[in-house]
């Protein structure tokens, strides 16, 4: 950590899960990282990821201008990764990813950040029948627009401890009879979350080329399908797949937007699992991939057993290999 107290990094949407793991990479690096968050309140486990004073989280929100202003203020680079998965209240995807997205680097601009990274999503298309992907697709040319040697980010679903994907799908494999499939034949390769932290760090730091898109997926492409197989494998869990018809799936996310807490589902996610959600074959051919970072992907394998254990019937007492034993005899 020998430059310690030198250089200054600003992390927008730095307390999630993909965040925790960018802003421990930083300090683990020596920077000084500043935390724009909405609720500074609740990023207080980032602070021990560092050293004293190494990490401050500080109030932002990407509908303020001035809040913006203030976190880049002095910073060498800016990382944004502010995103949401659905609306509500005054979290709509034009605001946060298009409008938001474009003031955090006029701001970064005019800051005189050397670097900007914007955290995108594979399947971003300012064209696409999905509210969450055009709105993506709308914020990365808003981007390229405002700092035109910005690195966009397309990342796959990111696994990991503390992930959105495979511990919900654990937990519905502990609490229900079936397991819902929508778009079974879809694919997707999702990327470890280390991967991906060490991936953004590294672009910050300039160490690929600037002002181009990089598309970030695991080793492994499978079907949504075989993602179930996987969940259902790790967890011991015995459910049967059932393939729910696009109907009554966007039945079930209508009944969802009614309660009055986060919906497990939305019509337009459900959108969204009907297309591939894997690394281009242009972006492997140019290599705008995690071999563009030297960075030899993760395999979920390696991972997925460290935490997917607490899904299963009696926890960590429960081996695959005494299942596998049982079944054989």
């Amino acid at each position: 950590m020998d430059h310690l107290h030198q250089r200054l990094v600003t992390v927008f949407g730095g307390s999630g899960f993909v965040g925790t793991q960018v802003v421990q990479t930083l300090a683990r690096r020596g920077y000084r990282v500043r935390v724009a968050v909405r609720r500074p309140d609740l990023a207080g486990h980032l602070k021990p990821l560092g050293a004293v004073g190494q990490i401050q989280p500080i109030q932002a929100n990407v509908r303020n201008m001035a809040s913006i202003q203030r976190a880049v203020a002095g910073a060498d680079f800016v990382i944004n990764l502010v995103g949401i998965g659905y609306e509500g209240g005054k979290q709509r995807f034009g605001v946060v990813h298009v409008e938001g997205a474009a003031a955090v680097a006029r701001a970064a601009k005019a800051a005189g950040a050397t670097s900007l990274v914007h955290m995108s999503a594979l399947g971003a298309d300012a064209q696409s029948e999905s509210n969450y992907a055009s709105s993506k697709g709308a914020g990365e040319a808003a981007v390229m627009e405002a700092f035109p040697q910005a690195i966009i980010m397309r990342p796959s679903i990111v696994f990991g401890r503390g992930d959105g994907f495979f511990n919900l799908m654990g937990t519905l494999a502990r609490w229900l009879p079936v397991m819902p499939l929508i778009g079974g034949q879809s694919n997707f390769q999702p990327a470890y979350v280390g991967d991906v932290a060490e991936a953004f760090v590294l672009a910050a730091e300039s160490k690929v080329k600037t002002g181009r898109t990089y598309e970030l997926g695991g080793p492994e492409v499978l079907t949504h399908k075989a993602l179930l197989e996987l969940v259902l494998r790790e967890t011991l869990r015995t459910r049967p797949l059932f393939a729910m018809p696009t109907w009554m799936a966007n039945i079930v996310a209508f009944k969802f937007s009614l309660l009055p807490f986060p919906p497990l589902l939305t019509a337009d996610q459900i959108k969204l699992l009907a297309h591939d959600n894997k690394v281009s074959d242009e972006a492997r051919s140019q290599k705008r991939t995690f071999a563009a970072f030297g960075i030899a992907p993760t395999s979920m394998e390696t991972i997925l057993p460290s935490y997917m254990w607490r899904f299963r019937r009696n926890g960590q007492f429960d081996r695959p290999e005494e299942r596998q034993n049982s079944l054989a005899e």
